[in-house]
């Protein structure tokens, strides 16, 4: 009881004194992120008055900040908590000024704060020149489950060139690293530790990619496996593009070129054909000027057209009358003409009267080519 009331004091006088507390300092990580079941390492480094003293002449004592007397870490087994017996170490070397702690298989209540104590040991005796860092704690976030990894690839991938595929994960137990691996093994891999800031690691592997054809819409998995046992993972798929040549140029450019040959090659003989066709209806029926007569004269009369020798020109195709009402008086006599019209008027009455007497027959009209001549009327009143 004696010296647990000495400690006391010596703590309320140490707490106190702002000129003693200077010069015993502590740098401590205050928060970190612990996986349960795997391991955390907490930074940590102090001075105190007597420097240069080696490690055999100090003392290390890891506390929960709620209770001075529950120990995580003592260098004598005997006086750690029984929840963490075999779980804590120092990582550093107090005559080097160095405090870390490593916690291994984290468990779920293992959150602290925990706070570190400092003793010199200059004889056999307790010593009196202790410092407890309770400013300087540090608590845990506890993670359940690991983070899963980031997975980054190029935004071109194209086939045959090497790319660089990196997976990245952070973590706080730098003596048992996170290993990564790929779904791939045989291309180059490499791999890098580095502290982002004081306890937060991260590990970056790079995957050297030399992607080909079959590699498109395939799949590519990172993943993470934990101190302790925990693993996760990240999936991503890769889309190659074809290697860039000129064949989408000169493919079309020669398939159109060719269309266009073929195509006027097609025309040219199709001209020569239908000029041969038109020359040969030319030189059977004649000129074009007649053809559309006689199409003009079957489209009329709606019959087929007449004989060549009956065929006439355009002039005589838009006469006033049919052919067969024209008479050739320079073929036929005159006393002929007085026959033929007397036999047409035989029967008519021998005195008619002038209004109902029919015409002669001896009208006539023009005619083509001045092969007929135009005859006047002759209107016939009487006996003949």
């Amino acid at each position: 009881m004696d010296n647990q009331r000495k400690i006391c004091l010596l703590l309320a006088v140490i707490f106190c004194s702002p000129v003693f507390s200077e010069d015993w300092k502590a740098h401590v990580v205050q928060n970190l992120d612990a996986l349960v079941s795997s391991c955390i390492v907490v930074p940590c480094s102090f001075s105190h008055p007597k420097t240069g003293l080696p490690s055999s002449k100090l003392r290390g004592i890891w506390h929960l900040k709620s209770d001075h007397k529950k120990i995580i870490y003592y260098e004598d087994q005997t006086r750690v908590d029984d929840n963490f017996k075999g779980r804590t170490r120092l990582l550093g070397h107090l005559g080097q000024d160095n405090c870390t702690l490593e916690m291994v298989e984290i468990k779920n209540h293992d959150n602290g704060p925990f706070c570190f104590r400092i003793e010199l040991v200059e004889t056999a005796q307790p010593t009196k020149d202790m410092f407890s860092f309770v400013e300087e704690c540090v608590s845990f976030k506890m993670l359940p489950e690991p983070p899963k990894p980031s997975l980054n690839l190029p935004e071109k991938i194209i086939q045959g060139r090497p790319c660089s595929v990196t997976c990245s994960i952070f973590h706080t137990c730098s003596t048992h690293m996170p290993k990564i691996t790929w779904s791939r093994t045989s291309d180059e891999i490499t791999e890098v530790h580095r502290e982002l800031q004081l306890g937060n690691w991260e590990v970056l592997s790079t995957l050297i990619l030399i992607p080909d054809e079959k590699d498109d819409h395939n799949e590519i998995t990172c993943t993470v496996a934990f101190h302790g046992g925990k693993t996760s993972f990240t999936t991503s798929k890769i889309y190659v593009k074809r290697t860039e040549n000129f064949n989408h140029i000169i493919i079309p450019t020669v398939v159109g070129l060719g269309t266009a040959v073929i195509f006027g090659v097609l025309c040219i003989f199709m001209v020569k054909k239908y000029k041969t066709r038109i020359a040969e209806l030319q030189s059977q029926d004649g000129s074009m000027w007649n053809r559309l007569s006689r199409m003009s004269h079957r489209i009329r009369s709606g019959g087929p057209a007449p004989p060549r020798s009956e065929q006439r020109s355009i002039w005589g195709r838009f006469s006033r009358r049919q052919r067969g009402d024209v008479v050739d008086v320079r073929s036929v006599p005159n006393n002929m003409s007085s026959q033929i019209c007397d036999s047409k008027n035989a029967s008519k009455p021998r005195f008619p009267s002038p209004k109902s007497q029919a015409k002669s027959c001896h009208y006539k009209e023009d005619v083509e080519d001045d092969d007929y001549v135009n005859t006047a009327e002759l209107n016939v009143y009487g006996n003949l």
